[in-house]
């Protein structure tokens, strides 16, 4: 039987793909403040900005492609039980050939009705416009989480996490909640390795291993300890 691997993937290890980060050191992302896109408020008071920003976020996301950090952790699918857990909403990781991925911030390839969230539908194209509307007849958003918005698979994610044999934290500051939260949720013993070059804060606990790398230098790097094993 093969050992549960799960992996917290974020924003990172989609930058080495080219992907613009929202925790540039201005506090802008792509040249707009995070509450003008990235909020319900936002949205209500300008809906054309906000479906425009991620029409042209979901442009420059079909031009990235997968780096040898998404790669490795669709290969460790021979040997391990894989669990993606993502706070990237692009779709690189399925991309790259892993099989499953929770998306805890949604999915920029789907829109949903904004007044009937579980009405979430594929997209075919990469844009929203304003004026397209939901069977029901309200205005299509991006099947996104925003700031200050639940999130409806964090469930999910943390009974994955609660039964990993192995978990890696790869690209990510663990600075945004409740998905940081949910390394608190790997049992006591189990090993960790963060992958990350800034060494994002974690409490002192049982093997636990910083890898102070890329995703690109250090996903590889831990696969090949973990073959090893």
């Amino acid at each position: 039987m093969k050992k549960k691997l799960v992996a917290l993937t974020g924003a990172g290890i989609s930058a080495e793909s080219g992907l613009a980060t929202f925790r540039a050191s201005d506090g802008l992302w792509e040249n707009h403040r995070i509450e003008e896109v990235a909020t319900p408020e936002g949205w209500a008071r300008n809906p054309a900005l906000v479906l425009e920003f991620y029409n042209q976020r979901r442009a420059a996301a079909r031009a990235a492609r997968p780096n040898i950090g998404h790669r490795t952790l669709a290969e460790l699918e021979q040997e391990f039980e894989v669990v993606i857990v993502t706070q990237n909403v692009d779709d690189l990781h399925e991309r790259a050939g892993s099989s499953r991925v929770i998306h805890l911030h949604g999915q920029l390839f789907e829109s949903r009705s904004s007044r009937h969230e579980e009405l979430v539908y594929p997209m075919h194209s990469d844009r929203i416009e304003l004026g397209e509307l939901c069977e029901k007849g309200h205005q299509l958003r991006p099947n996104i989480v925003w700031f200050g918005e639940a999130v409806p698979l964090l469930e999910l994610a943390a009974y994955e996490a609660s039964t990993a044999d192995v978990f890696l934290v790869v690209g990510t500051s663990l600075q945004v909640y409740p998905a940081a939260g949910l390394v608190d949720y790997v049992r006591r013993g189990t090993p960790i390795y963060i992958i990350d070059p800034s060494r994002p804060p974690v409490s002192h606990r049982p093997n636990l291993h910083f890898v102070t790398e890329p995703a690109t230098v250090g996903v590889p790097q831990v696969a090949a300890e973990l073959r090893a094993q």
